[in-house]
């Protein structure tokens, strides 16, 4: 194999794919990335066995090849270099870098030890809007939790059904849903649990790109793919495994009727949600209170050790006087995934499920659970 490459569009590709590299002790195969020449394209692959990311770069190939080099050490060495032109030449195993003053060799290892990065060819797929995609799973990712004794509930559940997309998250504690609409409606029905990890790579690879995301099904995985822009081949792939189980249903969780119904202001809430976090102590309970006589929210926190904080805040309530304790954290998560100027504050008794929502979208829905009060 032996390339010519721009520094700056190597740099770029790999900082994409080490992103599942770690330090793997059991199989120091999966710490290298996979270089391979294809038609005129270098495609750069990593995998960390349950997700894959495959990458091409459109370039000058001098001789075809391919070589399994360590990705750290590669990303490291190359983001050193200036913004020239860089020669990639294997030699036995080896890659030799060749960039102005410098002429490096990395050894590398057999690429037939790589692990195969699976293909999906004649299967099912979905054109997405990326940023609509993207920016929805954003306010999802972050709900699901690790779970040993219930796995399911550690990914992302899609469903896609008619012209809608649904993403589902929860930890048991909180949960929150996300619906696109599609342009298209689906070709058949199809639901699938995706794990955290690779949900999140989504976002940080994908997350600010204009285009449609190519999302295809399988059994047991799934394949994001986006497009390049200067020719109709595939710019980046993001591989994963399935979640295998079945996902609860959620839907019985969301509740239907509601005591007391709320409109406030986000920013303020959040505020005042967020000060007095810094009272609750090592519970986390922040408590409020729901005076519809008087149409405000008082939110309370106290620690015998720190102090005490309570604060009032204006808000349109319809229904009864309540009082609830939150984990402020699970509160803020859930506005800060809200970007609307004002949201909806649903209570429906003081130990039950509550809702928060936009005013004026009901794509998003996030449902957290009361604590019982210390006090």
């Amino acid at each position: 194999m032996k390339v010519e490459i721009l520094k700056e569009n190597l740099k770029n590709g790999l900082n994409i794919v080490e992103k599942i590299v770690g330090k793997n002790l059991s199989l120091p195969i999966l710490d290298n990335v996979l270089i391979n020449t294809e038609d005129n394209f270098l495609s750069l692959s990593s995998t960390d066995l349950e997700t894959a990311i495959k990458l091409w770069i459109l370039t000058k190939i001098i001789k075809k090849g391919k070589v399994v080099i360590p990705a750290k050490l590669l990303s490291s060495f190359i983001s050193l270099l200036t913004n020239e032109k860089i020669i990639l030449e294997e030699k036995k195993q080896g890659l030799y870098i060749e960039c102005k003053s410098f002429k490096n060799q990395i050894q590398g290892f057999n690429p037939e030890d790589f692990p195969l990065i699976p293909e999906f060819k004649n299967l099912d797929y979905l054109d997405v809007d990326n940023k609509k995609f993207c920016q929805g799973l954003a306010q999802i990712v972050d709900v699901a939790s690790f779970s040993q004794s219930r796995p399911e509930i550690s990914g992302i559940y899609f469903i896609f059904s008619k012209n809608l997309i649904k993403i589902v998250a929860t930890d048991s504690f909180r949960l929150a849903e996300k619906t696109i609409i599609l342009e298209e409606p689906v070709k058949r029905d199809v639901s699938f649990i995706l794990p955290q990890k690779p949900a999140r790579e989504l976002i940080n690879i994908l997350g600010e790109k204009e285009g449609k995301v190519k999302i295809y099904f399988s059994s047991n995985q799934t394949m994001f793919e986006f497009p390049m822009k200067e020719a109709s081949h595939p710019q980046v792939q993001i591989i994963s495994r399935l979640i295998e189980g079945e996902y609860p249903n959620y839907e019985e969780i969301i509740p239907k009727k509601f005591k007391t119904h709320i409109i406030v202001k986000r920013d303020e809430f959040l505020n005042q949600v967020k000060a007095a976090s810094l009272f609750s102590g090592k519970i986390n309970e922040v408590k409020i209170k729901i005076n519809p006589q008087d149409k405000e929210i008082e939110i309370l926190a106290q620690d015998p050790d720190i102090g005490e904080s309570r604060s009032n805040i204006a808000a349109k309530i319809d229904g009864e006087a309540i009082e609830a304790s939150f984990n402020h954290k699970f509160l803020i998560d859930g506005l800060l995934n809200i970007k609307s100027s004002e949201i909806i504050f649903d209570l429906s008794k003081e130990e039950g499920p509550c809702i928060l929502k936009p005013v004026g979208d009901v794509s998003y829905i996030y449902v957290v659970m009361p604590i019982k009060s210390a006090q």
